[in-house]
């Protein structure tokens, strides 16, 4: 049962991943842009993966197309935040790295107009006393996040 959950899951990313996919390229054909094989495959390798940077996007590409250049990433990139496919400003990356120095690296507003500043790792154990709770991890402890903005 719980193999027929994870390949009904997988199709289902898949599925939304290429209707992604279609969507942003009908986007870029209304606005005369040519379909270049470079241009699918770094559309692909941004929707398949949760790079933080363009640098990350650049080294998924290379690894499939030896020949892109860093710049043809950084102008696609650029393109796909015109049409409002992506926001690089909305992209984050929480990783558990015991060399960062950062004092708060969440802010957490309530609704009675407190305001929560959350070190890295109060907040890392504020997310893991979650997971517990719930049932999604027993000692496992959180190597990466990523949080990515509501859409409105």
């Amino acid at each position: 049962m719980a193999l027929r959950k994870n390949n009904d899951c997988t199709e289902t990313n898949y599925q939304r991943t290429q209707m992604q996919k279609d969507v942003v390229i009908r986007e870029l054909k209304k606005r005369g842009c040519r379909i270049t094989k470079q241009r699918r495959m770094l559309l692909e390798v941004i929707l398949e993966n949760e790079c933080s940077c363009c640098k990350e996007i650049y080294y998924n590409a290379s690894r499939l197309d030896p020949g892109i250049g860093s710049a043809t990433v950084y102008r696609m990139v650029n393109l796909l935040e015109e049409i409002g496919a992506i926001s690089r400003r909305n992209m984050y990356k929480i990783v558990r790295n015991p060399d960062c120095s950062e004092g708060s690296v969440c802010t957490v507003e309530l609704d009675d107009n407190t305001v929560q500043r959350l070190s890295k790792d109060n907040f890392n154990h504020v997310v893991q006393a979650g997971l517990r709770a719930c049932g999604y991890i027993d000692q496992q402890e959180i190597e990466k996040m990523f949080v990515s903005p509501c859409e409105i």
